[in-house]
This record gives C-alpha cells, structure tokens and sequence, in this order.
C-alpha cells in the first residue's frame, strides 16, 4: 500500500511465510505508538500453528481467511505484566478493575492500528477480526489467557492474493463536529448517508437481504438486538472471569 486512501481489507492470501524477521521489526517498530503512562498495556499473540489456527476460527466465526492466513496475531489488552511487574517491586497494584481493561484496551487497539499501517507499507495485507469481543472466552482457553489479559482485536496477515474495490467511507462532514457536537436531522443523514445508499453493490446488499433499506440489513440482519445483548453478557462473564469486574 502506497497511501492510507488505497487500503483494503484483504482475506485471500498468498501461500508465502512471514518471515520471522519481519514480523518481529514491525512488532517492534509498531511499540512506538502511543500508549498510557508509557506502561505498554498489551501483549500480542502470534499464531502460526495451523492446529492452533483451527481451533481459534470458531471464536471468529470459522471465516477461511483464520485457517488461511499464514499468520494471526490476537492482540490482547495486558494488566497482566504490569501488575506482575509491581508484585516483583514492592508496589501495591490495583488494577483489577473496569477503568484499567479501558485504558489497557485502548493501548491495544492503538498499537493494533498502528501495525497495521506499518504492515501494509510493506505490501503486506492484513484483516481486522472485529469477532473477537464476541466470543473472548473461547480465545481465552485457546490461548491460555491469564486473570488481567483479555482479547481485544484480532488481525490476520499475509501476502495478498487479491485486490479487492475500496469500499465506501463516510465524507468528513458525517463525523466532524465544530466545537459542539451537532445533532443529525434527517437532512443531514439524506446528504451523510446519500451516496452510501445509492452504490448498486449496496442495493443489491439490501436486495439479496430482502429488506427496505440498507440501515435494515445492520440491524435486522447483520448486527441485531438479540445477538448484541447475547454478545454483550459473554463480553460482561468474560471479563469477570479475567478479574476486571467483580
């Protein structure tokens, strides 16, 4: 990828290995992002066992590009280390609590991004696995998580074997608020959301769906009420389970 407006998403992989050395740079090289209280509160999983693949691609789904890729990195927010870290130095941790998975998380997902950009300037194609947070105590057995790590973002990585259509973005007027956060009347959602619903790959989205409109296919179809309370109470036993609520 030569700029961040030609990114795509890729699932189809070429057969090619990583190299270790690679990954390991951009691993390292990624570390430089930001990150709270310059503490690192993330640890990466590195997947290549296509054993280990398999078991994880129920967790996601069993999507082919899980078994496919040549690698798959399960990025997880980490209290783990740090606390471990204070326990070992006469420090008295208390991060055992909802406030410390938020800010271990956002470090997470920042050096998620961050990798991902660094990745594909290498001509290396990557997916983001938003699956993980529905499922994470399957992840958490598979990957031996301990109390305090919990999985936040998955990516899977490869050399490309497609190029797929940029799909469609939102103009910055849809998600740009000066100073105040201005409300979306229905004229501004009919010039926001326009375009968007006028492309044919997404008419026929809605068509194949058999809905009305498009926003029913996310929330009649891809994305419902049931499955995201469903999703949300594994979320909520998941991260009691990993010590992060009571």
């Amino acid at each position: 990828m030569k700029h961040i407006k030609d990114r795509r998403t890729i699932r189809q992989y070429r057969k090619d290995e990583v190299a270790e050395p690679l990954l390991r740079r951009l691993l390292s090289e990624a570390s430089r992002t930001q990150t709270m209280g310059n503490l690192q509160l993330y640890s990466v999983v590195v997947t290549r066992d296509a054993e280990m693949k398999h078991r994880l691609a129920p967790a996601h789904f069993n999507q082919p590009m899980v078994e496919n890729a040549p690698v798959v990195l399960t990025i997880c927010a980490d209290f783990r280390r740090t606390t471990d870290w204070c326990d070992q130095r006469k420090a008295n941790p208390g991060y055992d609590n909802f406030l410390s998975f938020i800010n271990a998380a956002t470090d997470a997902l920042l050096f998620t991004q961050t990798f991902c950009n660094l990745a594909e300037e290498e001509g290396l194609g990557c997916c983001f696995l938003g699956t993980t947070v529905y499922m994470p105590q399957l992840i958490i057995d598979v990957l031996q998580l301990p109390q305090l790590v919990m999985p936040v973002a998955t990516i899977t990585l490869g050399w490309p074997d497609e190029e797929p259509p940029l799909s469609d973005r939102l103009g910055t007027d849809a998600f740009v608020h000066e100073e105040t956060y201005q409300p979306y009347t229905p004229e501004r959602i009919d010039a926001f959301y326009g375009e968007k619903e006028s492309l044919e790959e997404n008419k026929e989205f809605v068509r194949i769906n058999g809905k009305d409109t498009l926003a029913q296919v996310f929330t009649d179809c891809r994305y419902t009420k049931k499955d995201n309370e469903a999703m949300s109470a594994g979320l909520l036993e998941a991260l009691k389970n990993q010590g992060f609520l009571d």
